[in-house]
């Protein structure tokens, strides 16, 4: 199966539509008046659709296994053809397309099973996708003007030429997908002074300022304590969620104190150093937190206006 495992959990919402076209009104009369032989049609589909959505991983092969969070399935006559609209909701990292249109197949093979007596000229039509939301293309960011980002290591190991940068090449490869230009790529020793001084300086030509490394509880983990003092807001939903992400996958995030705030129209960041920390962190928020500029380019209007 596909790897989701670096992916987040939104609502996840598919209809699917399946048609069955029966060759004469009787054959709906029969429906309607719940006088087919084999039972009533759309109770004994409904229950067998239910079933079936629940049973999506078992039958094709490459779906993972999810929670069903809500089915429901409608049905509509339109003269000889029954409209069989299937919906399901999950919250998870995956959608629920194939569950709709498996469920939607399954109503509309048990019909023509229990229709199938009465009426030897029935047809399954179209199973097709209606509408689907909640994955990465319900939140895509359009007409986005291009984002220009700094990514800063702070190491006294890295700086000193000891040990390789990883974490920061990590973060600037997850910017290049989201296409955020990358204007400076620098390494410096976990001094507070110069991180602010760094902050300050690039804050002014950058969207994005990215601090990797100092975000530990070592005496020389320095970087909240140089950023708290010149933030100007604190955006404690960004760092709750890239806890939380982190959390999930091993028990020591918790003990990361990562940071993220605005100065001036700059959104700075202060992610763990560890390439892994680094990598989930940006997994957790990215793209979805570039709406941000979305927001402020906003504010900036109203007061200009």
């Amino acid at each position: 199966m596909v790897d989701i495992t670096n992916k987040i959990n939104t609502l996840r919402i598919a209809v699917a539509k399946a048609t069955v076209k029966v060759s004469k009104q009787e054959t709906i009369d029969a429906i309607k008046n719940n006088q087919v032989p084999k039972g009533n049609v759309y109770e004994i589909a409904r229950a067998a659709g239910l079933l079936a959505v629940k049973n999506t991983q078992n039958i094709i092969p490459d779906c993972h296994p999810l929670p069903i969070e809500f089915t429901s399935i409608d049905y509509e006559i339109d003269g000889l053809n029954i409209h069989i609209l299937f919906t399901v909701k999950t919250i998870y990292k995956t959608g629920v397309e194939v569950e709709a249109m498996h469920g939607a197949s399954v109503v509309a093979l048990t019909m023509y099973d229990m229709l199938k007596p009465i009426d030897k000229q029935i047809e399954i039509r179209t199973i097709k996708l209606n509408k689907k939301s909640g994955g990465k293309s319900s939140f895509k960011l359009k007409h986005r003007s291009k984002l220009k980002a700094t990514v800063i290591v702070c190491s006294d190991t890295i700086s000193q030429g000891k040990k390789e940068d990883k974490a920061g090449k990590t973060i600037i490869k997850k910017l290049e997908e989201s296409e955020v230009e990358i204007a400076n790529y620098e390494i410096i020793p976990d001094e507070i002074e110069m991180i602010r001084l760094k902050t300050i300086e690039y804050s002014e030509n950058n969207n994005l300022l990215i601090f990797t490394g100092g975000t530990g509880l070592s005496f020389r983990d320095v970087t909240p304590e140089a950023l708290e003092p010149i933030l100007e807001r604190r955006i404690p939903g960004i760092e709750e969620a890239i806890r939380s992400y982190g959390q999930n996958r091993m028990p020591y995030s918790m003990l990361s104190r990562s940071i993220a705030g605005t100065l001036g129209d700059c959104l700075v960041l202060a992610l763990p150093g560890s390439t892994n920390g680094a990598k989930e962190s940006m997994d957790a928020v990215f793209p979805y937190l570039l709406h941000i500029f979305k927001i402020l380019k906003g504010q900036q209007h109203d007061i200009n206006v």
